[in-house]
């Protein structure tokens, strides 16, 4: 089960796609953020996903907001999906301890391996402000993500 809104969003320390530590307390007092958990690279819905972030990116990359996107993949495979997608936000990697952000959050599919949809929206004092959560084949809204960010 996913972490309710209105709960502190549990910390966690990650590498991105180009080997950089990335952790949720780095944006804490500084940014809102949006946490998005995708089951794999390289799969459909989730490519559509993220190129849809990345059409948008200016809502969700700026001065007031961060988008971090994590999977369970290794991140040199992040790294080539971001290259050939052209992704310039923050893919992170929850693969080693395998799973372990993805299930503090509530969303790991123990059977399949993976995390499930999952997205958080996280004000700038950590709390969890808003969240949905999507099986693997249904595709999320970005736009439901603008108006939760709206609301902040």
């Amino acid at each position: 089960m996913a972490i309710e809104v209105g709960t502190q969003a549990p910390e966690f320390t990650l590498k991105d796609n180009h080997g950089r530590t990335v952790r949720l307390a780095d944006y804490r007092g500084e940014k809102n953020v949006v946490l998005l958990f995708y089951p794999f690279a390289f799969t459909g819905v989730c490519t559509g996903e993220l190129c849809a972030l990345r059409d948008e990116l200016p809502r969700f990359v700026n001065d007031t907001t961060q988008l971090l996107a994590v999977s369970n993949d290794s991140i040199h495979t992040l790294r080539v999906f971001a290259e050939q997608e052209g992704l310039e936000y923050p893919l992170l990697s929850d693969f080693w301890p395998h799973g372990e952000a993805s299930r503090a959050y509530g969303v790991f599919d123990e059977e399949k391996g993976c995390a499930v949809r999952g997205t958080f929206v996280i004000d700038k004092e950590g709390v969890v402000r808003w969240s949905v959560v999507n099986a693997l084949p249904d595709a999320r809204d970005l736009n439901d993500y603008v108006k939760a960010l709206e609301a902040l």
